[in-house]
């Protein structure tokens, strides 16, 4: 079935048709805001919350991107929102820093020994420490293009920005992360050029 046919079917009433879309976009959007709050528990919440706003708003949807661009979008406004709420949180007397999730999504590859998982769940925790330290659209651009492999013009489209601004964007998320990152191409016997 297609977007346009199941987002109609929704619109009239079939809330089968509005659990297809949730399953065929949960782990995309899961992933999607683990990758920009580096929180499993923050990115479970948002990933509720991301679909409980599909659905209220499923009337504004006009097709003129994929639905799952369309969710994209919805995800990273999300992640934002929860971004602010929680520096607003830790600002306030009461607020309760919250700690990072620590642990990883992934744990390395079937087979590795015991020494390279410890390796690549350190070489993550590396990694998700420096796109933190990213702002929140350059970390937007930068997991929409490496983590869910979307076009620069789909991108664009989510963000509703230029091409140009998602190019400039991803060049400076690239950059700081290099920087975040170079003691591994010291480690790795890379020369720099």
């Amino acid at each position: 079935m297609t977007d346009q046919e199941l987002v109609r079917r929704v619109r009239e009433g079939d809330l089968a048709a509005f659990r297809t879309i949730v399953d065929q976009n949960k782990l995309a959007v899961f992933r999607l805001a683990y990758d920009m709050t580096g929180n499993r528990q923050d990115a479970e919440d948002i990933s509720q919350e991301v679909f409980v706003k599909a659905y209220r708003s499923l009337e504004r949807f006009r097709g003129e991107a994929k639905l799952s661009s369309w969710l994209y979008r919805i995800t990273v406004n999300a992640c934002h929102d929860h971004h602010s709420r929680k520096r607003w949180n830790a600002m306030r007397p009461d607020g309760q820093m919250e700690e990072r999730d620590e642990t990883p999504m992934f744990h390395g590859h079937a087979g590795d020994d015991p020494e390279t998982a410890a390796e690549r769940t350190m070489m993550q925790g590396h990694i998700e420490a420096a796109l933190e330290r990213l702002t929140p659209r350059e970390r937007a651009v930068f997991t929409l293009r490496h983590y869910q492999d979307l076009s620069l013009r789909e991108i664009a489209g989510i963000l509703k920005i230029s091409e140009g601004t998602v190019k400039s964007m991803l060049f400076r998320a690239l950059k700081r992360l290099q920087k975040e990152l170079q003691f591994y191409r010291k480690d790795l016997g890379v020369q720099r050029p």
